[in-house]
């Protein structure tokens, strides 16, 4: 992807993109911010958005993605929207479609830094991973990225820009596939099903079992229930 496209490939991208919007049901998102900075000559640009702040367990996975305009895959939503294997057949088509990358930021890194800050620092990691260097960032939220070119951020985002929503499909499909992996670590307490969640198997467990390693200390259900684990050991 370079700066040469023509302006005929853009229109036809950012087409392609907001018909994938209005079949996710949202009407609004688009290929349009993406389309009006290529046309304006600024490019590449990359969405960028994370999976996992609110999980008791497990990391803060951020991607980035820049989209091809002439190769988006149809169907590109929130992952929120989608199915579970919605989210992997798109998983695929944009891996191989688009320019990606993926950053991690460990349950270590939540509690030293808070789950905002490690979050941010994923982001900014994802951005800087990406194998060409975007001319323009959009990330979902309220918070922009200290990244080396601008940096729009975007409530909503990953309903609204269509590289947001490309991203928020890497981001979590791989750390749905994260955690699964680790649930066959640790088998006792569901991760494949609720994906680090604070739901009530989830707290049985750790109130059974105590916290992991891979859960998030600074998190009160944890430390609530390490201390309790603590006193009956």
């Amino acid at each position: 992807m370079s700066r040469s496209r023509t302006g005929t490939g853009v229109r036809a991208g950012a087409r392609r993109g907001t018909a994938a919007g209005k079949k996710g049901g949202t009407g609004d998102l688009t290929f349009g911010r993406e389309g009006a900075l290529l046309e304006a000559g600024v490019w590449p640009v990359a969405g960028c958005d994370e999976a996992g702040r609110g999980p008791l367990a497990g990391p803060v996975v951020a991607a980035a993605v820049i989209l091809d305009p002439d190769r988006i895959p149809p169907g590109i939503n929130d992952s929120k929207r989608l199915t579970a294997l919605q989210r992997e057949r798109l998983f695929d088509a944009i891996c191989e479609s688009a320019a990606v990358a993926v950053a991690v930021a460990p349950p270590a890194r939540i509690d030293r830094d808070n789950i905002l800050q490690a979050s941010l620092w994923a982001l900014r990691r994802a951005v800087e991973g990406l194998a060409v260097k975007p001319g323009h960032v959009f990330v979902d939220g309220r918070d922009r990225l200290k990244v080396d070119c601008l940096c729009e951020a975007v409530i909503g985002g990953d309903g609204l820009v269509l590289s947001i929503a490309a991203a928020s499909i890497i981001a979590k499909v791989t750390r749905d596939r994260l955690m699964c992996a680790l649930a066959q670590e640790y088998p006792d307490y569901g991760f494949e099903r609720h994906k680090g969640y604070g739901v009530a198997s989830h707290l049985e467990a750790l109130r059974r079992f105590g916290p992991t390693l891979h859960h998030r200390n600074s998190f009160a259900p944890v430390a609530a229930a390490r201390d309790l684990f603590s006193e009956w050991r």
